[in-house]
């Protein structure tokens, strides 16, 4: 399954709707989040549907209780929920940076966490860097999240990234709560990102996450 958080062109909401992505149409499911989605079983009942091209794809998690990214199968870092941004944001780094250089983008795999601390969903996260900066403030400013989530049963893992794997390390100790993102080993990333540049970067199995940096 395909899912999405969406809104409709003339209809701005901040957090929007739950959407089944099906063809060329979205249809709104009867749940307040993605996170409400999953924990509640997977299955909701159906309101309105909507052409692709009248709706605005947000960010899948909007706020998430914590986001790890992992740099292998048995390490891991923090980054920060506030900087989470949807498919299409305007990136935009510290304006005293000056951006030399330009930014670099690094994309990966996210996977979305749902119910008893398992990993429900997949999207792309693009994670941004300011190569200008210094550490740890160069990656603190913006995670591109969407559009689209697969569902765990339809995505297939091409790296051999072991998830459940993932998902037990990030939980020792601790626990995992829906809408948690647990991002997978980088992919390979872009540099020299000018300002007023777009790309897209595209997910095997599921999708382009589009994003801009500001100019």
């Amino acid at each position: 399954m395909r899912l999405c958080m969406f809104h409709p062109v003339n209809h701005p909401l901040e957090r929007g709707w739950v959407g089944r992505i099906d063809g060329d149409r979205v249809i709104q499911l009867a749940a307040q989040t993605l996170q409400s989605f999953f924990t509640g079983g997977g299955s909701a009942r159906e309101h309105a549907e909507y052409p692709l091209d009248a709706v605005v794809f947000l960010a899948p998690v909007l706020h998430p209780p914590s986001i790890r990214l992992f740099d292998g199968q048995s390490s891991f870092v923090f980054a920060n929920p506030a900087a989470v941004v949807g498919p299409n944001a305007s990136i935009r780094a510290r304006s005293d940076t000056g951006l030399p250089g330009g930014l670099t983008v690094i994309p990966r795999v996210a996977g979305i966490v749902g119910a008893d601390g398992a990993i429900e969903g997949f999207t792309a996260l693009a994670e941004w860097r300011a190569p200008g900066l210094g550490p740890p403030k160069d990656r603190d400013f913006a995670l591109g999240l969407g559009p689209v989530v697969v569902t765990a049963d339809d995505f297939t893992e091409a790296s051999g990234f072991d998830w459940p794997a993932a998902a037990a390390l990030a939980a020792a100790g601790t626990a995992l709560y829906p809408g948690d993102i647990l991002g997978g080993p980088a992919l390979e990333s872009r540099e020299r990102i000018a300002p007023g540049e777009s790309v897209a970067l595209e997910i095997d199995g599921i999708g382009t996450l589009e994003q801009r940096v500001a100019g």
